[in-house]
């Protein structure tokens, strides 16, 4: 029985309207750490009965595991009301079983290969929707173009992607096989950039926006109300410092490593005003992004059922604006991000 209802927010133009908080599957890959099969069905069917509908997976997550276990929870639903986004950009070629790749502890015995032409994206799609063992995808994303996965060879890569990628993208939406398109990355600059090329219904952005990191209030957030393009926020937590703080972890984590000494003199900064005004560090980290009006959901990773009701308590907690002023106060946060609560329209840079 559902026990929840989240609120949703409609993606664009589309009609296609998604929770505004989401369930992250990069952990049924067996990111960092293995879940069982048994684990993912419970925790998946977990998720659904606490109400989640909005599910964000990939082929890179686990090497297909993720998909796999995620389209098997989803599959006897028959078409139900779940909005599902997965990636494109990445082929998986047999490779031979191994312990570990890529951060993913995965039984699955393959690697991967980037292919962002249009003969790469619609092989990704189909073989997507094979692992899945569903008859659609509403959301697909081009994954991790940019200079932080591919450095010097993102040049080439990204103009293949713009021109191929993007027309197959933009056919599988004509033919209304996929409902909205756009990136998956953790740069801003790129989904800049790609603005230039398309016509994107919504960017896919993780750790770039968060309460430790504002960039895009000045840059790419103006660019996406004007052009009507919505941003989901992923990685809210900055890959882990702001679920765990800085005062009771001895290595705290910030971009996939151990945060510096700015980063985490931040945090602890934030942390003493979360403790002035009784405020959870990961409630606030989750609830910020939303205030901002180009962003339609926060997808946090969720692995396990005790995580995910954990994050539905965060995300519910009751935060007095009077913690977001302070923030702003102390320069903690943009002075002119919009927060919960406050009346800043969010594109005061534009």
């Amino acid at each position: 029985m559902n026990n929840a209802v989240l609120p949703k927010r409609e993606i664009s133009n589309t009609g296609l309207s998604v929770d505004e908080l989401g369930f992250g599957c990069a952990p049924l890959g067996n990111l960092y750490q293995p879940v069982s099969d048994a684990e993912a069905v419970e925790t998946l069917a977990a998720a659904w009965q606490l109400g989640f509908r909005h599910y964000d997976t990939a082929p890179h997550y686990g090497q297909g595991l993720s998909e796999r276990r995620t389209g098997d929870a989803l599959r006897h639903l028959q078409g139900g009301e779940y909005v599902l986004s997965s990636k494109v950009g990445r082929l998986l070629k047999p490779a031979g079983y191994c312990h570990e790749r890529h951060g993913f502890i995965s039984p699955m015995p393959f690697d991967i290969s980037y292919d962002y032409s249009y003969d790469g994206v619609m092989r990704s799609y189909e073989d997507s929707i094979m692992r899945l063992g569903l008859d659609r995808i509403d959301i697909l994303y081009i994954h991790d173009i940019g200079r932080m996965t591919h450095g010097e060879a993102n040049d080439e890569l990204f103009k293949t992607a713009m021109d191929g990628g993007y027309k197959a993208l933009d056919e599988l939406r004509s033919q209304g096989l996929v409902k909205a398109i756009g990136l998956g990355v953790n740069e801003s600059e790129v989904c800049e950039a790609a603005l230039k090329y398309g016509d994107w219904d919504c960017f896919l952005l993780a750790g770039r926006y968060t309460l430790l990191e504002q960039e895009p209030l000045a840059t790419l957030l103006p660019k996406c109300q004007e052009s009507n393009t919505s941003v989901v926020v992923g990685g809210p937590y900055n890959s882990g410092i702001l679920a765990t703080g800085v005062k009771n972890t001895s290595t705290p984590m910030y971009n996939y490593m151990p945060a510096g000494d700015d980063v985490v003199n931040r945090v602890a900064r934030i942390e003493s005003v979360c403790q002035q005004f009784d405020v959870s560090l990961a409630a606030a980290a989750l609830q910020f992004p939303l205030a901002h009006p180009s962003v339609v959901s926060v997808i946090p990773g969720l692995g396990n059922v005790s995580r995910i009701k954990q994050t539905l308590e965060l995300f519910r907690e009751s935060i007095p604006v009077e913690f977001w002023q302070t923030l702003q106060d102390q320069k903690l946060i943009d002075e002119k991000a919009p927060f919960p609560g406050s009346s800043k329209p969010g594109n005061s840079y534009a």
